[in-house]
C-alpha cells in the first residue's frame, strides 16, 4: 500500500509542477517584446531632444503608437545618422526610426516598414541671397548631414562642394554665418529651420527628389518587422499620420 501511495503522490506532484509550468509560459507570453531603437535626435520635428533631455518629435510619437499596438516595450538610443545606419546594418539595433528613406541599397542589411512619410530634399539659402534659385544654381560649399540622402545629392550637382554634418542644426547655423552657400536637407527639416529663422532663410526652388521613409528593422528579426507594420497599418487607419503632421507642422510632400 505505501508503495501505491507513493507512486500517487509522485503523480500527483509530476502535474502540480507541469501545471505551474505552463502557467508560467503564458505569462511570458504576455510580456512585452523588448527592443532597442536608434534615433539621430538632432532632425526636428521628427526627432530631437526637448528641453526636459527627453527625446520626442514625429518619429517618436509614431512608434510609440506602434508600441502601443503591438505590445512593445522601446529603449531609445540616441545615435548620430552614420554609424545608425552602420549599426543596423550590423543588427546592433533592433530598429530604427529617424527619417531614414527607404533605398535599394539599404535593404541589402536591414528590413524596412511600409512607407509612413512622403518627403523630399529641397535647398536652403539665407534670406539676401539672389543668385541660387534651384539646385541647379549651387556652386561652392554646400552643407548636409553625413551618411543621408541630401549628401548624396549633393555629390551628384557638379560645382557644389559637399560639406558633412553629424548634426543638421549646425549646417543651418554654418549657412547664417556664411561658412556655406546653402544647405540641402528634406524639405520638412528645411522648412521647420526656416520657420524658426524667417529672418535669416529661405528655401529656393522646388523639391527635387521623391522619398518615402521606412522603419528600419534588422534583418533578421522578421516577426518585429511584421508587427511594426501591423501596428502601423493600424495608426494609418486611425489617422495619426495626419494628427501628427498637423501637431508638429509638417508638410508631406
Amino acid at each position: 500500500m505505501k508503495k501505491y501511495l507513493f507512486v500517487f503522490l509522485a503523480v500527483l506532484m509530476l502535474a502540480s509542477l507541469s501545471f505551474a509550468s505552463c502557467g508560467s509560459s503564458s505569462t511570458t507570453a504576455g510580456a512585452p517584446m523588448q527592443i532597442r531603437v536608434a534615433t539621430d535626435a538632432t532632425y526636428p520635428p521628427f526627432e530631437y531632444v526637448n528641453d526636459n533631455k527627453e527625446i520626442v518629435g514625429f518619429d517618436i510619437d509614431l512608434f510609440n503608437a506602434i508600441a502601443a499596438k503591438e505590445n512593445i516595450k522601446i529603449e531609445y538610443i540616441n545615435v548620430a545618422f552614420d554609424p545608425l545606419l552602420a549599426g543596423m546594418a550590423q543588427s546592433t539595433y533592433d530598429a530604427a526610426i529617424s527619417t531614414i528613406t527607404i533605398r535599394d541599397d539599404r535593404k541589402q542589411t536591414m528590413n524596412f516598414s511600409d512607407p509612413y512619410f512622403a518627403a523630399g530634399q529641397v535647398v536652403a539659402v539665407q534670406k539676401s541671397n539672389t543668385t541660387i534659385k534651384s539646385k541647379d544654381d549651387l556652386k561652392g560649399k554646400v552643407g548636409a548631414q553625413l551618411g543621408t540622402t541630401g549628401a548624396m545629392a549633393v555629390e551628384a550637382i557638379k560645382g557644389a562642394e559637399l560639406v558633412t554634418y553629424d548634426d543638421i542644426g549646425l549646417a543651418f547655423q554654418d549657412l547664417m554665418n556664411g561658412q556655406i552657400v546653402a544647405v540641402v536637407v528634406d524639405n520638412p527639416v528645411a522648412l521647420s529651420y526656416v520657420g524658426q529663422n524667417p529672418d535669416k532663410l529661405k528655401t529656393v526652388g522646388k523639391v527635387f527628389t521623391d522619398e518615402q521613409y521606412g522603419i528600419a528593422v534588422a534583418k533578421a528579426n522578421t516577426d518585429l518587422l511584421a508587427k511594426i507594420n501591423a501596428g502601423l497599418k493600424a495608426v494609418k487607419a486611425e489617422g495619426l499620420i495626419t494628427q501628427l503632421a498637423d501637431k508638429w507642422k509638417l508638410t508631406n510632400k
